[in-house]
């Protein structure tokens, strides 16, 4: 009988997001991007997966938004 080796699981990669700049006189949206990643406050800071959809959904409002490390 052969052993079968364990799944190391690590955990996912995150990354801290900041919402920083409001969105008064932005585009809808620009306003649509920052509600959808769950921000509804100034200087709130949420934390999402670091994957590369996340990633250039930051990257469209980068004048609204700041990635903590």
């Amino acid at each position: 009988m052969v052993a079968k080796k364990k799944k190391t699981e690590t955990a996912p990669a995150k990354i801290k997001i900041q919402y920083y700049r409001s969105t008064i006189a932005f585009p809808t949206k620009q306003k649509e991007i920052v509600r959808s990643l769950g921000l509804r406050k100034l200087n709130q800071v949420v934390e999402r997966p670091d994957t590369p959809s996340m990633r250039g959904t930051v990257a469209k409002v980068p004048h609204l938004l700041r990635i903590i490390e």
